[in-house]
């Protein structure tokens, strides 16, 4: 019976130890589910990525972020810390491998570093891992717990900010940001001035930030354009100027003066950004000029009198000079001496009313600029050249070449053309090569919108080297030939201008010479 009595008090003992222990470890597995439960809703409500990372097994948990954020497929994703650093990109991956195993010997408890991580497409996205170390009783490191925050867009705004301070800051144009004016009532205040403000204007960043832009603003521009600035900020709205502005030094510039809104990512106006362009050098030139264009006017206006006077006033006298020496022809002469001075009197005075004729030719088409303009078939105008230098191809029996095609010049001056195309022809037959058969080849064509005639000849030719730029010049003559006055050229590129062409020249001595015409069709 005593047996029994202490049989049954040590089975209750038991059974209540038993309860005791019962409770404790379902108050455990309680806490544990309910830590879990925290766990499973953290991760879900983060948008890190979470690893778990055994160190002395090397067993690696990842939660679900490492499928959502970088694309992996569950069975994709490796249990071992190699899967992880293979991901890293290698230029990062040396540098970050040499941080974590010198964070675990030192046993510090947190960690954290920047890298860019594979994504399962093979991109890669700039991440921000933190690691806390886990260790045993001895102190040994026994597991890692981290999370990647995946910091992509970030690091890209970054790297964008850092190029437009770049530029802000390299920017030879004076960049200043002001507040946003909330009350509308003026001027905002400056809040940032790059370096080239300071160079522009001679004032330094703290002695105009917290200040309004006006303090550097030119007194004269300041009331010519307040109002119009002010009315342009309350309305939001950018604005442009150009004004004469003050340096700290009294110096005057002028500045392409721009304001423009900035609004922030909600739409707010935030800020105002106003770029300053210095044109006072550009300002200088265009004074200069509007002086030129007025000189130039004037001299033009000038010239153009003295040719009148030269074209029209010495006709006259010269008419008569002519017809006194025509009535002298008449008369006998004994006197020797008188009748060569005479005869060479004679000769002046023909040369003189050639000279004149010629500036008459020029100043007609000078100062015609309304020519009379039509549609023209170029191969009539051929026929028409062809007709009156009939005698000059009979007697020099050039071999021609004509490739015309059906092609018409449109608004142009058919009494022009045919003087170009028979100075082109008289200068190819006057300045042909004794050595061998004149050869003249001319062709038509449409290229795009212009129609080329190309007039090639094998002559004498004319040295480039030292004549390109004298080419068409007045009174220019490369041959000593007694019958050239050298106004040829001058007259054929005036009268192509006149119509809207122009015209090239290739020559090589003693080889022959290419004019090529373009017109507009």
């Amino acid at each position: 019976m005593i047996s029994g009595v202490i049989f049954n008090y040590t089975i209750s003992k038991n059974n209540v130890r038993n309860n005791k222990i019962f409770e404790k470890l379902k108050k455990n597995n309680d806490e544990i589910r309910e830590s879990n439960e925290r766990y499973d809703i953290v991760a879900k409500a983060t948008s890190d990525t979470i690893w778990d990372w055994k160190i002395q097994e090397d067993d690696f948990i990842w939660n679900k972020g490492i499928q959502g954020i970088f694309g992996y497929r569950k069975e994709d994703v490796g249990k071992t810390s190699k899967w992880w650093f293979d991901r890293i990109h290698p230029e990062d991956s040396i540098k970050m491998s040499i941080k974590l195993y010198s964070f675990i010997e030192q046993k510090t408890e947190k960690w954290q570093d920047e890298y860019r991580f594979k994504c399962a497409d093979g991109t890669y996205k700039y991440v921000f891992d933190r690691g806390f170390l886990v260790k045993d009783e001895n102190g040994s490191a026994i597991r890692m717990i981290g999370a990647i925050q995946d910091i992509t867009k970030q690091k890209e705004e970054e790297q964008r900010l850092k190029l437009l301070e770049t530029v802000i800051t390299q920017t030879k144009d004076s960049v200043i940001i002001t507040e946003s004016e909330k009350s509308n009532k003026g001027i905002p205040k400056i809040v940032f001035v790059n370096p080239a403000f300071t160079q522009m204007t001679g004032y330094q960043s703290k002695e105009v930030i917290g200040k309004s832009p006006t303090v550097f603003m030119g007194r004269q521009s300041v009331r010519n354009d307040i109002k119009r600035l002010s009315e342009a900020l309350r309305r939001k709205e950018e604005f442009k100027f150009e004004t004469l502005n003050h340096k700290k030094n009294g110096e005057e510039y002028w500045i392409n003066f721009s304001m423009i809104p900035i609004t922030n990512s909600e739409g707010e106006h935030s800020h105002w950004i106003s770029i300053q362009r210095d044109i006072t050098e550009e300002k200088k030139q265009e004074k200069e000029k509007e002086q030129l264009i007025r000189e130039l006017t004037q001299n033009n206006k000038d010239l153009k009198q003295f040719s009148y006077i030269t074209s029209h006033n010495l006709r006259a006298p010269l008419s008569n000079l002519t017809g006194l020496l025509n009535l002298m022809e008449d008369i006998p002469v004994e006197n020797g001496d008188l009748k060569e001075i005479l005869n060479g009197f004679s000769t002046s005075t023909h040369l003189l009313n050639e000279t004149i004729n010629d500036l008459v030719k020029v100043v007609i088409i000078k100062d015609n600029p309304s020519i009379q303009k039509e549609e023209v078939l170029i191969k009539d105008v051929f026929e028409n050249v062809f007709n009156q230098l009939g005698f000059l191809i009979s007697l020099h029996k050039p071999i021609l070449k004509i490739e015309l095609e059906k092609v018409t010049i449109l608004n142009i001056n058919k009494a022009y053309l045919e003087s170009i195309l028979l100075n082109l022809f008289t200068n190819a037959i006057k300045y042909r090569s004794p050595k061998r058969t004149l050869r003249i080849y001319v062709s038509s064509k449409e290229v795009g919108d212009d129609i080329t005639l190309v007039f090639k000849d094998n002559g004498i030719g004319i040295d480039m080297e030292r004549n390109r730029d004298k080419i068409f010049g007045l009174y220019q003559r490369f041959h000593n030939y007694p019958d050239s006055k050298g106004l040829g050229l001058y007259l054929v590129k005036s009268q192509i201008e006149t119509m809207g062409g122009s015209i090239q020249v290739e020559s090589e001595v003693d080889k022959g010479t290419t004019f090529t015409l373009t017109f507009k069709k």
